[in-house]
């Protein structure tokens, strides 16, 4: 395709004026006021004829197998142009849109004879395969007139998977901190729910630990020994209703959570729980079995990945009660969701009770960074002063249902996106260290 740009569309307005006076004042010869847009014309047909031609180009795109939602995408474009081909072109990729560029919609790119090959960052937004499939590529000619242009299609994909970053990152320094507390490094033996062994009394132990039945056996005190329960089951329940697709700081609430979740996931396995995965909206739409072992981290990843964005309200009901049928034992049930209506609220507040008489529950639900914001600006208008007290109502409304859910007995995380995390592993360690599993 060849059109022409916008520096000969201002040159032939430009000529204008003087091709209106030529008029007027030889009226006779009013064609020599043509001589102006067809110089412009011939000029512009020369600009498109000359150098390469828009045929000529050709272009590969390659992009990585996989990447972690949210995270940084390299695409590479190899380009080749050939004949006398121009220094600069402007590159434009269409896709999915589940990658976006990190940069400008059009990058300029610079050849070298024709040639050359570059990365193009991206940033991917979405979880699933991300597919860049039209290229458009312009320069244009000698003198600036005319545009070339040439559009190729492409078959670039790359997975979307959930991100394993803060695993790789944080996960070995959350490990270390609580081994070196103790809790990781050791079986705890003398602490926790597993009888372990019976030994001889000695000073400093606990005194509720004496087997007085084996002490009048042996005619010595002994003391049962525990260790920390192993083999929990830990039950992640997440909530892929359509509020928890909201986008907090341009990433979806529940890409959020799914790396917070893999994050505790990892630890849970290395200390020897069993872990499983339910994801919900309407209906119950994932359901795993139990794994374990650090290396069920990559199936765990693989269900996590499955767990698609939803537009259908969330029924706490069908899928928590569907949920605790399937446990057999006492479970630790940590459940990621989002409410802002009392309605659906009260319906999570009575699943949960029902799940409380026989599991610990956990609730983990992300701080609502944009209504703190509107209840801290200082208002200026009406409607700021309305903001302001929608803003408060929904923040009380939300603290309302929090603390129902912990005079119940559940155990509730809120947190901000960037902390939600550290402050689930946290939580988790500490319930195991109290022995509540």
């Amino acid at each position: 395709m060849i059109y022409p740009t916008r520096t000969a569309i201002l040159l032939t307005l430009a000529g204008l004026p003087v091709v209106l006076l030529v008029a007027l004042a030889a009226s006779a010869r009013w064609y020599a006021a043509l001589a102006w847009p067809v110089a412009v014309l011939v000029l512009t047909a020369i600009d498109a004829v000359r150098g390469s031609r828009p045929q000529q180009a050709d272009a590969t795109l390659t992009l990585p197998s996989s990447a972690g939602v949210g995270t940084g995408v390299d695409a590479v474009l190899d380009l080749s142009i050939a004949g006398h081909a121009p220094a600069r072109v402007d590159v434009a990729i269409g896709g999915n849109g589940l990658i976006v560029p990190a940069d400008a919609d059009v990058t300029a790119i610079d050849l070298t004879d024709g040639h050359g090959r570059f990365a193009i960052p991206y940033r991917a937004v979405r979880r699933g395969t991300a597919r860049l499939d039209r290229l458009w590529l312009r320069w244009s000619g000698p003198f600036g007139l005319a545009w070339k242009q040439r559009d190729i299609a492409l078959d670039a994909t790359s997975a979307i998977v959930p991100d394993l970053t803060l695993v790789h990152d944080r996960g070995a320094q959350l490990f270390q901190r609580h081994a070196l507390q103790g809790l990781m490094a050791q079986i705890d033996r003398g602490d926790g729910a597993d009888f372990d062994a019976l030994t001889e009394f000695r000073s400093g132990m606990d005194r509720r630990a004496i087997d007085w039945k084996q002490s009048a056996r042996h005619t010595k005190l002994h003391a049962k020994e525990f260790r920390a329960e192993r083999n929990s089951q830990i039950v992640f329940a997440i909530d892929a209703g359509r509020q928890m697709s909201e986008p907090i700081a341009g990433l979806s609430r529940l890409d959020r959570i799914v790396s917070a979740m893999l994050l505790t996931g990892w630890i849970a396995l290395k200390l020897g729980d069993r872990v499983a995965l339910h994801a919900f909206d309407s209906r119950p739409r994932i359901s795993s079995g139990l794994v374990s072992g650090p290396a069920a981290l990559p199936a765990l990843q693989r269900l996590a990945a499955r767990i698609d964005y939803s537009g259908e309200e969330t029924n706490y009901t069908f899928a928590l009660t569907n949920l605790a049928a399937t446990l057999t034992r006492r479970s630790m049930i940590v459940l990621f969701t989002e409410f802002t209506d009392l309605t659906s609220a009260e319906f999570m507040v009575r699943a949960a009770a029902r799940l409380l008489r026989t599991h610990l529950l956990l609730v983990v639900v992300l701080r609502d960074d944009e209504l703190e914001t509107i209840l801290d600006r200082a208002p200026e208008t009406a409607e700021d002063v309305t903001r302001a007290v929608t803003a408060s109502a929904l923040l009380r409304d939300r603290l309302m249902v929090l603390t129902r859910l912990r005079h119940l007995g559940a155990h509730v995380i809120e947190s901000g996106h960037d902390e939600v995390a550290t402050r689930l592993v946290e939580g988790y360690v500490d319930l195991k260290r109290r022995n509540l599993l």
